[in-house]
């Protein structure tokens, strides 16, 4: 069994979540008593906030780095960043590591090709949303048309992340309104919603939406233990 590296913090609660999942998934697969080999470094996400909304991504991307080079220092065999908008800097981090870095883009868009999903909506923070970082790859490498929500709906799911999902806040309201806006996307002609930021998944599951939904979280995870089994 290959060591898993973490990068987490970001926040933590979804840091948590990985946890909880790598190890269901490799008891699944395993069975007994066994759970995955792995380590994390845990940045503070009050930092990486600032620094996000200040757009100081070089500065970001440094932090990064850092963290990478320290999981790897502790003998992690590959590396998953568990946070969907600091993939703004997965080269600089690829960069750094002489161990593969397991990109959160792949498994998601596997699993949509899988589901014959060619159009898609995407929930993140509007860094995700708005940026071409994420969408780009989607569409250059793996051939999926990303859509996402109006302005107004992008500062919404923005908010509700920052504000109450990154504390451990789920509240039935902020589920009505991102069901509302997956509405809205399905009206698009989304096929499929991602749901592009590791909190999300605190909020929304299958049982929420019409919509198939692709938690990042979750396939990131599964894509780490079966990487770490291979």
């Amino acid at each position: 069994m290959k060591t898993i590296g973490l990068i987490g913090g970001m926040s933590w609660e979804s840091s948590a979540e990985y946890y909880r999942l790598i190890n269901q998934e490799m008891k699944a697969r395993l069975g007994g008593h066994n759970n995955a080999r792995s380590l994390m470094a845990t940045v503070c996400f009050e930092e990486i906030k600032a620094l996000q909304h200040a757009g100081q991504w070089d500065e970001l991307a440094q932090l990064m780095q850092q963290a990478a080079r320290r999981v790897q220092a502790g003998g992690a065999d590959f590396v998953l960043l568990c946070t969907n908008t600091m993939h703004r800097v997965a080269p600089a981090i690829e960069a750094a590591l002489t161990v593969p870095f397991l990109h959160i883009v792949d498994p998601t868009a596997h699993a949509l090709r899988t589901a014959g999903i060619r159009r898609v909506g995407l929930l993140g923070t509007r860094f995700t949303m708005e940026q071409d970082f994420y969408r780009g790859r989607m569409r250059d490498m793996h051939g999926i048309d990303v859509v996402v929500p109006d302005l107004a709906g992008r500062e919404r799911v923005h908010a509700i992340i920052y504000e109450e999902l990154c504390h451990g806040i789920v509240r039935d309201g902020a589920r009505a309104d991102y069901q509302r806006i997956i509405a809205g996307l399905a009206a698009q002609g989304a096929e499929g919603v991602i749901l592009g930021c590791t909190e999300i998944t605190l909020l929304i599951g299958q049982g929420d939406v019409a919509l198939p939904v692709f938690d990042t979280t979750a396939l990131h995870a599964q894509a780490g233990v079966a990487l770490a089994l291979s």
